[in-house]
C-alpha cells in the first residue's frame, strides 16, 4: 500500500498509550523492589533516586473507571514528571505540575486522585511514586509491539523514528501491498507482503498495536485485516473514519484536521483593515 502523504516530523508524534484492563478488586500496590534501578521508556529513562515515598501511608487506587479526558492528560503529566526526575527533583506541587502541563491545579489533583495519589500538604507529590503510578496505569511496565500497514512516505517515516522503541513500542513489522517495497529494509525491518500480516502479528504476540499508514481508500481494508489477525488496538493515520467491531480501540491522527484547526485560530489573529463591500471596495468604519 503506497501513500502519497508527505513525510512528517515524526519526532513530534507519540503513539497513544492504551492501558490494559484493571481488576475491579481494590488492590494495594507498592513500588517494586528494584524501582531505583535504571529503566527505559517515557518517564523511565535514567536512574531513579534512592529516596522512596512512605508506602505505608499511600492510599489505595481509585478503582472506578478513569475518565477518557484524564487518560489523555496522563501522558502530559508523565512527560513533565520525567523532566522533573531528570533534574533530581523529589517532589512537586499540584500548582507546579499544572503549570508544566498547561492545566489548572484543581484538575491535576482530581486526575491524580484516580491513581490513588492525594499528595502531602506542604510537600506535594512524590515524583518517583507518580512516575511509577502513571507507568502502571498507562501500561508502560511492558513493551507493546507495533505493526505498521503501509510502507509509503508516512509509514516509512514512522518506522524510522527511533523514539517509539525508546518509549516501549518496538517496531515488530511493516507490511505493504506494493511488490517494489516488499523486501526492502525500513526502520531495521524488512517490508513483508500484506498477505503475511497474520504471520507478523502472530510472531509479535497478542499485545500488538496496529498502525494504519495507508491512503484513505485502503484504510478500511487495512483495519479489517488487522482485526482478523487479532489486533485490538489501532492507530489510524489515514484521513478517513474506519469501522471496527466492539472491543477494538481506535485512535485517529489526522494531520490535515490539526492544520485546519490551527488555520482557524490563525485567521482570527489577522486584523482586517477594512471590510470589503459587495463591489470589492473597502467600506468605511
Amino acid at each position: 500500500m503506497n501513500t502519497n502523504a508527505t513525510t512528517v516530523a515524526v519526532a513530534a508524534i507519540a503513539l497513544p498509550t492504551m492501558a490494559p484492563e484493571r481488576t475491579s478488586a481494590a488492590v494495594r500496590e507498592t513500588v517494586p523492589a528494584d524501582a531505583s534501578s535504571p529503566v527505559t521508556g517515557v518517564g523511565r529513562v535514567g536512574t531513579r533516586r534512592e529516596s522512596r515515598p512512605n508506602l505505608a501511608v499511600m492510599p489505595d487506587r481509585n478503582t472506578s473507571r478513569i475518565p477518557d479526558a484524564t487518560v489523555s492528560r496522563l501522558p502530559v503529566y508523565l512527560r513533565s514528571l520525567f523532566d522533573l526526575s531528570a533534574e533530581n527533583i523529589a517532589s512537586v506541587s499540584s500548582e507546579r505540575l499544572a503549570e508544566l502541563a498547561g492545566v489548572n491545579a484543581a484538575k491535576v489533583r482530581k486526575d491524580l486522585s484516580y491513581l490513588g495519589s492525594y499528595g502531602t500538604r506542604g510537600v506535594g507529590y512524590d515524583v518517583n511514586y507518580l512516575l511509577y503510578q502513571m507507568n502502571r496505569e498507562l501500561g508502560l511496565t511492558r513493551a507493546w509491539p507495533v505493526v505498521i500497514v503501509g510502507a509509503g512516505n508516512l509509514g516509512a517515516a514512522l518506522a524510522n523514528y527511533g523514539g517509539f522503541h525508546e518509549r516501549g513500542y518496538p517496531l515488530a513489522g511493516l507490511v505493504d501491498i506494493d511488490p517494489v517495497k516488499v523486501g526492502t529494509m525500513v526502520g531495521g525491518v524488512a517490508v513483508r507482503p500484506l498477505d503475511e500480516l497474520p504471520d507478523v502479528v502472530d510472531a509479535s504476540g497478542s499485545s500488538t498495536i496496529g498502525v494504519i499508514a495507508t491512503p484513505a481508500l485502503a484504510a478500511q481494508d487495512a483495519a479489517d485485516r488487522l482485526v482478523r489477525a487479532g489486533v485490538t488496538s489501532i492507530l489510524n493515520f489515514a484521513p478517513v473514519v474506519i469501522s471496527v467491531p466492539r472491543g477494538v480501540s481506535v485512535r485517529k491522527v489526522d494531520l490535515a484536521v490539526e492544520l485546519q484547526i490551527l488555520s482557524f485560530y490563525q485567521e482570527r489573529r489577522i486584523v482586517p483593515t477594512a471590510a470589503p463591500t459587495i463591489d470589492g471596495t473597502a467600506a468605511s468604519a
